[in-house]
């Protein structure tokens, strides 16, 4: 049997497989002429066994470690924002009675506008498609109407709205801008801004049948 090019260190010997031509190698190398260390395993100064396994400990700190790195960032920033902005009920996704008992009105409708009128306002056109709950003195009717939003709040995503998409907001009839120039509904921290689905009608109507129990 001819003697092929083993590694004189990977290889536990010099023949190999006159077919393949591949060398028979140490516990944890590979390559056809032993040449390098196997997956999950690493180099090592012994020439008996030249390639040992990685301990698994160390795998998972390093995944770990990277993990932490790739997550601080946004962590940090948010952080940032939350101490920079507050407490921000407009940003809750939970909807309750006691919610729908504190305000005045409740709608759903959908941003089909927007445009920055001032420098401390934006006003967006939204399309109102339902009533849920109103006074008896209102006048918010479903049709176009105007929502007003602070330029302050928006930059704290208090609350978050975009164009193209439909929300349910419940507010106070003072929010309803009467005597004021911004004429329309005005959204603000102390609003409830919650992104539109379709099992929201149900819970609408069943806090519309315990609003009885309202304090």
């Amino acid at each position: 049997m001819a003697a092929c090019d083993c590694h004189p260190i990977g290889a536990s010997g010099k023949t190999c497989n006159q077919t393949s031509g591949q060398c028979p190698c140490k516990d944890g190398v590979t390559g056809t002429t032993c040449n390098r260390c196997a997956r999950g395993y690493q180099q090592s100064r012994s020439h008996i066994a030249p390639c040992v396994r990685i301990p698994k400990v160390s795998v998972i700190q390093a995944e770990a470690a990277a993990a932490d790195e790739d997550e601080e960032e946004p962590a940090s920033e948010e952080t940032e924002t939350a101490g920079r902005c507050g407490k921000c009920t407009a940003s809750s996704k939970r909807l309750n009675l006691s919610k729908y008992c504190k305000r005045d009105y409740a709608l759903m409708g959908e941003v089909i506008g927007r445009e920055a009128v001032s420098g401390d306002w934006v006003q967006y056109t939204l399309a109102v498609q339902s009533v849920f709950k109103k006074s008896r003195e209102s006048r918010l009717r479903r049709g176009s109407v105007s929502l007003w939003v602070r330029v302050s709040d928006l930059n704290c995503n208090c609350p978050r709205i975009h164009t193209g998409r439909s929300y349910l907001i419940l507010g106070q009839e003072e929010d309803l801008g009467s005597g004021s120039t911004r004429q329309g509904l005005t959204a603000g921290r102390r609003s409830v801004v919650i992104e539109w689905r379709e099992e929201w009608h149900v819970r609408m109507r069943r806090f519309q049948q315990r609003s009885k129990n309202c304090p």
